[in-house]
């Protein structure tokens, strides 16, 4: 799942936002956590060894759980996200074989995520930019043939 939205995302990003993994979010000295992908401006993203990027860039944080993450990613790192200040939020979850993706967006009254879509086949939002993704086409792990 992690290399299927990061390159759909890619190709659906318009010029001036980067789809990147593997980066750390700098919250604060404590709080560096790693979401699987992030959106972030081209800007901050400029050296080629930087390994972590300030919250206030991100656009896009999303989260694939695995099983060994479902209490982080579920719980402990979207309050972190929300406390950063990160507007948009993804998490993906297999049900059943099958993605499901949970679209949140900070509420900049309370500062915490409300959902704004829970998607099976098809995720289709306007924000942070225009994303029209058939999530059928993932294939979980365990059922991708050998």
């Amino acid at each position: 799942a992690v290399s299927f939205l990061e390159s759909r995302l890619r190709s659906a990003a318009p010029e001036g936002l980067e789809v990147i993994r593997e980066f750390t979010i700098d919250i604060d000295r404590h709080n560096r956590p790693e979401p699987d992908v992030i959106v972030v401006p081209e800007e901050p993203y400029e050296d080629l060894d930087q390994t972590r990027l300030p919250a206030e860039s991100v656009r896009l944080a999303i989260e694939v759980v695995s099983p060994e993450s479902v209490s982080r990613d579920r719980e402990t790192k979207p309050l972190k996200y929300a406390r950063a200040g990160i507007l948009h939020f993804w998490r993906v979850e297999n049900k059943d074989g099958r993605a499901v993706v949970y679209v949140y967006e900070l509420d900049p009254a309370t500062q915490k995520y409300v959902a704004t879509g829970i998607f099976h086949d098809r995720l289709k939002v306007s924000v942070p930019f225009p994303v029209d993704l058939d999530l059928t086409a993932i294939t979980p792990k365990r059922n991708r043939p050998e």
